[in-house]
C-alpha cells in the first residue's frame, strides 16, 4: 500500500500532544525565573576540570535580573560544585548540558511566524567551551572530544585573546568530520554575558555578529586549529524552507532544524525544537543499525528501570513495556541499563498522541558509550517515517497557508 493511501487510514486528533508540550514550555518560560547564570559559569569551570570551586565574580547577564541563589541541579548537584567533578560524574553532568530537540510529529502553528529553520549538519554534537586559554569540546554523552587553542574568547594563551576568567564562551556545536570544522548552531554564553534566558531570535542575532568578530571563522592556525562558521539560519517561511532544504552548504545535510523564536536555552529534550527529515535531505532519514544497514523491523533503545519499566529519555520518561522479575533475573539486566528492542508486526498503539501499547521484541544490549534512551518524538517519527512519513509538501502548505488556529495541522493518532 502507498504511503498516502496508509496516511488516509489515520485521523486527526482535534490537538496535538506536541502542540501541547509546546504551549506548556512557553508558559513555564514566561513563568519562572531560569539557574542560567550559575549553569554557564559552572560549565566553563567545570570543562577544564579544576579542583578549585566556580569563581565568584558575577555573570553579567544581557537578560534583566539575577540569580538570588543557587538552584539545586535535578540530579542532586549544585551547579557551583560541578567544577570539582571528575572521571564518569563528570562526564555524566555533561551530558546532560544540551538542549536536544524533538523529532517533529506534527507541524508548529504558525511555523511561518514563529520558527527558524536551517540544513541541519551531520557530524558530532558537541558542547565547545572557551575559557582560561584553552578550548574544550565535549560530545552529547559527556567525554571529551578535543582539547584545542582557538580564537574563541580566552580560547588560547595568547597576548590579546586572553582576559577575565569570567570571559569564557560557550556555544552548541556539530563537529564536522570531513573538513574539520566546528559548525555553530547557538550560542550559550558569549565573553560571560549568559544568553541562557534570551531569545533563540537574540541568540542568533549574536552568533552571527560577535562569531565573526572574533576571528573565529579565520582557516586554522597555529593557535586557532579548527574552524568555527555559523548556519545558515532562515525564516520559515516558503523561501526559507526551499533554501533550507534544498541550498548549498558546505557540509553534509542531515535533515532540517526548526526553532521557535522565542524559546530560551534549556538543558533536556525541548519541543521547542525540533528535527525532521526525509530521503532527499539525509542519507539516515530510516535509523540504521551497528553496521549501517536498515534492520527489516524499528529499533529502540530504552532505559530499565528498578521496577522494571521500560521507558524513554523525556522529562517525564514514556513507559513503553515492562519486564518481570523473572526475566531480569534470567537475563541478568539490571536497573540503569539500556535495551534494544525491535517493533514488531502489532506495531504501536496509540492515541490522542499518547501510547497505549508497543509490540517489544528483545534485541540486545546497547553499547555502553551511549547515554541515554531514545526519545518519545525520535520513536514516534521513526514509525511514521516506515508507515505514513510528514512529507515535504505539508511543511510547504503550512507556511502558505493563512495565519488562523483553524488551519494549524495536528498530529496523526495511528488507530485503525
Amino acid at each position: 500500500m502507498a504511503p498516502h493511501e496508509i496516511r488516509r487510514l489515520f485521523k486527526r486528533s482535534a490537538i496535538s500532544n506536541q502542540q501541547k508540550r509546546r504551549d506548556l514550555a512557553l508558559l513555564r518560560q514566561a513563568q519562572q525565573r531560569a539557574d542560567s547564570q550559575n549553569r554557564a559559569r559552572s560549565i566553563a569551570t567545570s570543562v577544564l576540570s579544576l579542583l578549585e570551586s566556580s569563581q565568584t565574580d558575577d555573570l553579567e547577564p544581557v537578560t534583566e535580573g539575577s540569580i538570588e541563589r543557587e538552584e539545586e541541579y535535578k540530579e542532586g548537584i549544585y551547579f557551583s560544585q560541578a567544577s570539582r567533578l571528575k572521571g564518569s560524574e563528570a562526564k555524566k553532568w555533561f551530558s546532560r548540558q544540551l538542549m536536544i530537540p524533538e523529532w517533529m510529529i506534527d507541524i508548529p502553528y504558525p511555523l511561518s511566524q514563529d520558527w527558524y529553520v536551517f540544513a541541519r549538519p551531520a557530524g558530532k554534537r558537541c558542547f565547545v567551551v572557551s575559557s582560561k586559554g584553552t578550548t574544550v569540546g565535549r560530545l552529547r554523552n559527556g567525554s571529551v572530544l578535543h582539547y584545542f587553542p582557538s580564537l574563541l574568547p580566552n580560547g588560547a594563551k595568547v597576548k590579546g585573546l586572553s582576559g577575565p576568567t569570567n570571559g569564557y564562551c560557550i556555544l552548541d556545536c556539530v563537529f564536522h568530520e570531513k573538513d574539520q570544522t566546528y559548525y555553530v548552531i547557538d550560542m550559550i554564553c558569549w565573553r560571560g554575558h549568559s544568553l541562557y534566558e534570551c531569545t533563540a531570535e537574540f541568540r542568533f542575532f549574536w552568533l552571527n555578529s560577535k562569531l565573526s568578530e572574533s576571528g573565529a571563522c579565520n582557516p586554522p592556525s597555529r593557535h586557532h586549529k579548527y574552524r568555527f562558521l555559523p548556519v545558515s539560519i532562515y525564516d520559515c517561511n516558503q523561501l526559507g524552507l526551499h533554501a533550507a532544504y534544498m541550498g548549498e552548504v558546505p557540509y553534509v545535510r542531515d535533515g532540517l532544524a526548526f526553532y521557535n523564536k522565542h524559546a530560551h536555552y534549556q538543558a533536556g529534550i525541548t519541543p521547542l525544537a525540533l528535527v525532521w527529515k526525509d530521503e532527499n535531505c539525509s542519507e539516515y532519514f530510516l535509523d540504521t543499525d551497528a553496521k549501517g544497514q536498515i534492520p527489516s523491523q524499528q529499533q529502540v533503545a530504552l532505559e530499565l528501570h528498578d521496577d522494571g519499566k521500560l521507558t524513554t529519555s523525556d522529562e517525564p520518561p514514556v513507559e513503553f513495556g515492562c519486564l518481570t522479575k523473572d526475566i531480569l533475573q534470567k537475563m541478568d539486566l539490571q536497573p540503569g541499563a539500556l535495551l534494544r528492542f525491535s517493533i514488531g508486526k502489532e506495531g504501536l498503539r496509540l492515541l490522542d498522541g499518547k501510547l497505549e501499547a508497543a509490540d517489544l521484541q528483545y534485541v540486545c544490549r546497547v553499547n555502553r558509550t551511549r547515554a541515554f534512551a531514545d526519545s518519545y518524538s525520535k520513536i514516534l517519527f521513526q514509525y511514521m517515517a516506515r508507515h505514513c512519513p510528514l512529507p515535504l509538501k505539508d511543511l510547504l502548505e503550512s507556511v502558505n497557508m493563512p495565519s488562523s488556529p483553524e488551519n494549524a495541522i495536528n498530529d496523526v493518532d495511528m488507530t485503525e
